[in-house]
């Protein structure tokens, strides 16, 4: 509704007629073709022809040519065209044409030259409206300063205060300005009323300083100013909270005798009560009464209002009697500041009373009055009047300014726990036109959701994805993550998690990038069976930098392996390191197994290297590491399976080698059994008798014979031992090949008369060795001498330069002797009256192929000592010999 104030000059101003375009009424010669069927030669509006005679009508019309063709028989003569149906379209107006023209089209000598085309003469009426209707203020300006310096137009007053209204409302303030200064060069007088949009336009636009150097040239260019000059100066610099200066000139302006009106005080109290000066705007509201200046119901307005700006409501109170008591009737806008002024000091019940006052009044409650009173109802929690007093203005179909009320009302029934009146707001604004925004709906399914109102809220839910609400809404009523995530969680967690993904994707061009759901989203994913969706999800994380979780890791691995897909879980398990997670070694055991289960060896080991290298507990897979090992090197991947053989033993994982050797052998991959028989050797790790035999059995069954050679000599230079049975076959394999020299090499080494190169072992008594408290009493019976050697056999240790023993053996024959001499552990030192430093002393035990128990001591001078062998001849006949590895105490069982 709109109040003129009394206290305003009923003075109709020249910004009233510059918003109405003008009806131009003069005629161009030019333009009938256009716009007009009627001829040249007919008389204008001001001259009236008489009536023609039928006879006076002897030439055709100019505008109907006469036809040539003379009239056949039975034919209508005169036939008048056939209108064509429908609504007739009214002929575009000439300003029109030239604004569309000026919208369309770049500004410049050929658009100039079109426009003089159409329009050979312009007049007062085209010029002014064409400003009007400018669709651009550039547009405008070009046009107005075109025709002037064509010399097309000489503008007047009229046009200037057009030009200069249209320019101050764009902030062209300094054209606006030139061309009010330019005026009086082209023979214009300047007035008061062209000075007072300037300065209105300087003051809108902020620029204060400059609507004051306009009213003080008033002055010195001799244009009088009256209370309309000064009106807008208070205005400008009260908008501004100029207070001082406004008093200033209030003081100027009552002393050049001017006289105020009911609109300047109102405006000066408006502008005291906007700087919180209530006691200076109180002064002024008696000295208005002193000066016979009754008070009309915009001045209590502005005083009842100003007082609720600062929390004064018994003040508000007692002018809102007295204005009743002066017989002024409160308008809306009156009882609408009553009762904002009651709402913001929480007196609820005051304000409810007072819209029921309203009411009975007939003064029908406006959009500010139903947006200032519900607020206050939904604080209160008095949600059935704010139910009642909503349906009265969706009865009356009044929008309020503010959707955020919406928003309250939603909130404020659903704490109630009433979700039909919360729907029922929802769709008001729908019957309103006002499109809800994202909290709206949020709010209520989040609401539904916890209340278990399931298919309400999937409905509201499909509502706001199909019609893209959160894309198309204000970043400042976007969704929070309070109320997306539960709905996405709901969603995900119900089988839902495809629209779950379609919602936050809608989110995310808005800007949301929240970890919470994102990781949500992958897990609902990977329930859902659909992995590779969540890995989307899961790249799109680490492209932006979100921090991801362990368990939506887990879950996508998991998900991968029901699906029989464990290339892409360990693509999966090693981006969830790469981002630092630690899987859980039973997350490691699950994928190698399912790796291995699908005959991706290489793979698993991959895997297997990767745990390793995060220091897993390899032990508890034992089993599945022989596997992958054992299919490394089935499947001829040698030096991959011997890298991770040597990982592992870094670890202190314990490897089965003779197993190894057994399954390489059988399965004739004789290649793989000598790598692991040579890495055996280099590490001098120990091994069964029989996995020398078996890789030697191996390639002679392959026909590798000089293999098979090579192969035992270097067992013979590290101090192995093999079965005499398989050196022999392998010396009358290689005679009967012709390899002769090999065979005598060979006989000798495996008969102990030499080795390869010829070189001869040293045969001392061991008594030079061992300490005395382990010699036997006595000499030993005969029979227990061994055939073709002697009792005691050892090998010279050899010293290096600081006296430490490098590489000793000592042969020691018969258990019987080795029962009466004490056991010393291996870990225990003995101190012996020799050059050498220290000896320790390992108890071994060896079996035999009967799997009978042989046992010896033996002497050991460093930690590699290889291969003692023993004789008993209560155990076993001299045929059974039995030579085997070293093995420590510490590794067998207790007994003897």
């Amino acid at each position: 509704m709109s109040i003129i104030a009394v206290s305003k000059p009923h003075v109709l101003k020249h910004s009233f007629f510059s918003n109405l375009a003008r009806i131009s009424n003069s005629q161009h010669q030019g333009l009938y073709f256009f716009c007009s069927s009627t001829s040249s030669n007919e008389p204008t509006n001001e001259e009236i022809p008489k009536p023609e005679t039928p006879d006076s009508s002897t030439e055709p019309h100019p505008e109907k040519p006469v036809s040539t063709i003379e009239a056949q028989p039975g034919t209508i003569q005169n036939r008048e065209p056939r209108l064509p149906r429908g609504k007739h379209r009214n002929p575009e107006k000439i300003e029109d044409i030239i604004c569309r023209m000026m919208a369309n089209r770049a500004w410049t000598t050929r658009l100039q030259n079109s426009i003089r085309t159409l329009v050979p003469a312009f007049d007062h009426n085209l010029v002014y409206n064409v400003l009007h209707s400018a669709r651009h203020p550039d547009h405008a300006l070009q046009f107005f300063r075109w025709v002037e310096r064509s010399g097309l137009f000489k503008h007047d007053r009229e046009t200037h205060y057009k030009i200069i209204d249209i320019l101050g409302k764009a902030s062209k303030l300094n054209h606006a300005r030139l061309i009010l200064l330019d005026m009086p060069k082209k023979g214009l007088k300047w007035d008061e009323d062209l000075f007072v949009v300037l300065i209105d336009s300087y003051g809108k636009a902020g620029i204060v300083q400059e609507s004051v150097k306009i009213f003080r040239s008033m002055e010195e260019l001799g244009v009088p100013r009256t209370i309309k000059s000064y009106d807008t100066l208070f205005k400008v610099i009260m908008r501004r909270g100029r207070y001082m200066m406004a008093k200033r000139y209030f003081n100027k302006m009552l002393s050049e005798d001017i006289i105020p009106t009911r609109h300047t005080y109102n405006l000066m109290i408006w502008g005291f009560f906007l700087s919180s000066r209530v006691e200076t705007a109180n002064r002024f509201f008696q000295e208005m009464k002193t000066r016979d200046i009754s008070p009309d119901v915009v001045t209590y307005n502005t005083m009842i209002n100003g007082y609720n700006r600062v929390k004064k409501i018994e003040e508000s109170e007692k002018l809102f009697t007295e204005m009743k008591a002066r017989n002024i009737e409160p308008t809306v806008i009156s009882y609408t500041t009553m009762i904002k002024g009651y709402v913001t000091s929480n007196r609820i019940t005051d304000a409810l009373n007072l819209y029921q006052e309203m009411k009975s009044f007939d003064i029908k409650p406006n959009s500010f009055t139903y947006s200032t009173l519900l607020p206050g109802l939904c604080e209160s929690d008095k949600m059935s009047e704010a139910n009642t007093i909503m349906k009265e203005m969706v009865h009356r179909h009044l929008v309020p300014h503010d959707n955020s009320i919406f928003l309250q009302l939603i909130t404020g029934q659903c704490k109630t726990g009433n979700l039909d009146a919360a729907i029922d707001v929802l769709k008001s604004m729908s019957r309103l036109n006002i499109t809800p925004d994202p909290q709206h709906y949020g709010v209520l399914i989040v609401n539904l959701i916890n209340s278990g109102v399931y298919d309400q809220s999937v409905n509201l839910l499909d509502q706001l994805i199909d019609q893209q609400i959160v894309t198309k809404s204000s970043t400042t009523s976007q969704l929070e993550s309070t109320i997306f995530n539960p709905i996405i969680n709901y969603l995900c967690n119900n089988n839902m998690t495809s629209k779950a993904e379609i919602l936050f994707r809608q989110l995310m061009k808005t800007g949301v990038l929240d970890s919470t759901a994102f990781n949500t989203l992958v897990t609902g994913h990977s329930k859902e069976g659909s992995p590779e969706l969540g890995f989307d999800i899961l790249q799109i994380m680490l492209r932006r930098n979100i921090e991801t979780e362990k368990s939506s890791y887990k879950n996508l691995i998991e998900s991968y392996l029901k699906k029989n897909e464990p290339s892409d879980a360990k693509t999966v398990l090693e981006s969830m390191v790469e981002n630092g997670h630690d899987p859980d070694p039973e997350l490691y055991k699950t994928v190698t197994e399912n790796l291995f289960e699908n005959e991706r060896v290489q793979t698993a080991s991959r895997v297997m290297k990767l745990m390793i290298e995060k220091g897993v507990e390899m032990e508890n897979c034992k089993g599945l590491v022989m596997k992958i090992l054992e299919a490394l090197l089935l499947r001829g991947h040698v030096e991959e399976a011997m890298g991770r053989i040597e990982m592992l033993m870094n670890v202190g994982f314990g490897v089965d080698f003779d197993g190894l050797i057994k399954v390489v052998c059988e399965k004739g991959k004789t290649k793989a059994g000598v790598k692991l028989l040579e890495f055996v050797m280099e590490r001098e790790c120990g091994v069964e008798v029989a996995s020398y035999d078996r890789v030697l059995d191996a390639l002679l069954e392959a026909g590798k014979t000089l293999n098979a050679y090579s192969v035992l000599c270097k067992v013979k230079e590290k101090g192995g031992v093999t079965d005499k049975k398989s050196g022999e076959e392998l010396i009358r394999v290689l005679k009967e090949q012709g390899n002769t020299q090999q065979a005598d090499v060979l006989s000798r080494m495996i008969l102990g008369k030499g080795g390869k190169k010829g070189k001869k072992q040293a045969s001392t008594d061991v008594s030079s060795v061992l300490p005395a408290n382990l010699l036997p009493p006595g000499d030993l019976p005969a029979n227990l001498l061994p055939p073709g050697g002697p009792l005691y056999s050892s090998r010279r240790p050899s010293c290096d330069y600081r006296g430490h023993h490098t590489t000793s053996e000592i042969k020691v024959v018969d258990m019987n002797m080795m029962e009466k001499a004490p056991v010393v552990g291996s870990s225990k030192e003995s101190k012996v009256w020799n050059r050498f430093e220290t000896v320790h002393f390992c108890f071994a035990w060896y079996r035999n192929d009967q799997g009978k128990q042989l046992g010896c001591y033996e002497f050991l001078e460093s930690k590699y000592l290889m291969n003692p062998y023993a004789k008993s001849t209560n155990l076993c006949s001299p045929e059974e010999w039995q030579i085997g590895g070293r093995r420590d105490v510490d590794s067998e069982e207790e007994g003897s």
